[in-house]
């Protein structure tokens, strides 16, 4: 009776091990500190209004909302945010509307906040996504070949090219750009995502989408360029002198096969790296982006909730872009753990 007890007890025991060693394969090691950053994010959020000298609303709202407000409006307020109430009750009404996509109401565009950030979102997202796959693939394909033949004519003016408009602020290469294309050649849209009252559809909407994300796409790619490919490059050097290379050689495998699939495969783990620590500032660096250009992103409604002082939205538009942030640092950890398999059994 008591070795079958003995026996169950090892059998749960093992079972509990084997689940655990599946999550821990599923999620990274930093899955608990992605946790604690959102939570802090959230705290943060709702603390910092909160602390402010002054009436609570006022500090989430602004003065120039509440002259404009009604009785009713603000009673209205109030309620919604627990403010008459204890912390305690106010923070469980905050978790509880964001939970609901509830983001607060913005008084400039008199709609809620979720709504105007959904609106704008999907553009930024088009652009910074497009920017980073395309900015990564070319960075890696010009860094395995300029790293395979260093040394080389080809190899000096990559580098010296690229360092040059590594150089640049994004903004800066946008401004360049528009001056060049839009004002002086005329042959690229001055602003904006879409002609207006234009009236496109099917093929001719998309290729109207893409003439005016060219500029600002160009902009961000070519600043983004430089360090992935000077990365890569320097990765390529570095592992075209290790050893299972030159195993690799001696048994006769071409010369395409040592470039990509064996050096230029084992270069992708520090790109990986770097592209996650590179996201924030491609994400900073879209929001400019997409004022220079006019361009109907988070960054343009970010830059008219500042002017207006529509605290609310300016609240939403950090919090969604802080989640986005994280978010993406997850996903990147996922992939490097796919890459990588020593790191799914590192910890």
């Amino acid at each position: 009776m008591n070795n079958a007890v003995e026996k169950c007890s090892l059998q749960g025991q093992d079972r509990e091990q084997s689940i655990g060693k599946r999550l821990r394969n599923l999620f990274p090691a930093s899955f608990h500190g992605y946790l604690i950053a959102l939570a802090a994010i959230f705290l943060l959020n709702f603390i910092l209004p909160r602390l402010m000298p002054g009436d609570p609303l006022q500090a989430i709202y602004g003065q120039e909302a509440l002259v404009a407000m009604t009785p009713e409006m603000e009673a209205e307020l109030i309620r919604q945010f627990s403010l008459d109430k204890s912390w305690w009750d106010q923070l469980q009404a905050y978790v509880l509307g964001l939970l609901q996509g509830d983001l607060g109401f913005s008084y400039y565009y008199r709609e809620q906040v979720s709504q105007v950030i959904m609106g704008a979102l999907p553009w930024t997202l088009l652009l910074t996504g497009l920017a980073l796959i395309i900015a990564t693939a070319i960075g890696l394909i010009l860094g395995i070949e300029s790293g395979f033949k260093r040394g080389s004519s080809l190899d000096r003016s990559l580098v010296a090219c690229l360092m040059f408009l590594g150089g640049f602020p994004d903004f800066f290469i946008g401004i360049l750009l528009l001056l060049i294309f839009a004002v002086s050649l005329d042959v690229l849209p001055l602003s904006g995502a879409t002609s207006p009252y234009a009236g496109y559809e099917g093929l001719a909407y998309i290729f109207d989408i893409l003439r005016h994300l060219a500029l600002p796409l160009a902009s961000m790619v070519l600043v983004q360029l430089g360090g992935i490919f000077l990365l890569t490059r320097n990765t390529m050097v570095t592992l075209l002198a290790e050893s299972f290379i030159l195993t690799v050689r001696a048994k006769g495998c071409p010369e395409s096969c040592i470039k990509y699939a064996h050096a230029g495969r084992n270069s992708l783990l520090p790109v990986t790296t770097a592209t996650g620590l590179r996201i924030p500032q491609l994400i900073t660096g879209a929001l400019f982006i997409e004022i220079v250009f006019s361009y109907p992103g988070v960054g343009s409604l970010l830059n008219t909730a500042i002017d207006a002082r529509d605290y609310p939205l300016i609240q939403g538009i950090l919090l969604i872009v802080t989640l986005t942030v994280l978010t993406t640092n997850f996903l990147v950890d996922l992939l490097y753990m796919r890459l990588d398999p020593r790191v799914r059994y590192a910890h």
